[in-house]
């Protein structure tokens, strides 16, 4: 348990700086982007974690050619009680990315194939 404010002020920025990693792995030689308007959002609460940084991945409308590598995406953290949650690249046109209910883990880093 914190003692010293100083303690105490380092324990609240680790609570607050909360972030839930995912790296995508794609199965097709294919050009990729991601729209900043891709969320994790939590099932029961609905709540969205919104993008925060991409790598090996281009942000719409640019686009990456597929390297076998895979992309990584960082997101805000998941509110404490969330089990459950999706991935939703919420565009205006087809073919956005999702990955519906997925397990949360003691981690918040995440291993999918798109």
């Amino acid at each position: 348990m914190p003692t010293t404010l100083e303690e105490i002020e380092i324990k609240t920025l680790e609570c607050k700086e909360r972030q839930t990693i995912v790296h995508c792995t794609c199965g097709e030689d294919y050009a990729y982007r991601i729209w900043p308007t891709t969320f994790l959002i939590e099932h029961g609460t609905g709540k969205e974690a919104k993008l925060i940084t991409v790598f090996n991945i281009s942000l719409a409308p640019e686009w990456t050619l597929n390297d076998g590598k895979g992309f990584t995406l960082i997101f805000e953290g998941l509110s404490k009680n969330c089990h459950i949650f999706d991935l939703k690249e919420i565009i205006p046109e087809e073919g956005g990315f999702e990955v519906l209910g997925i397990r949360r883990n003691n981690t918040d880093v995440y291993h999918i194939s798109l």
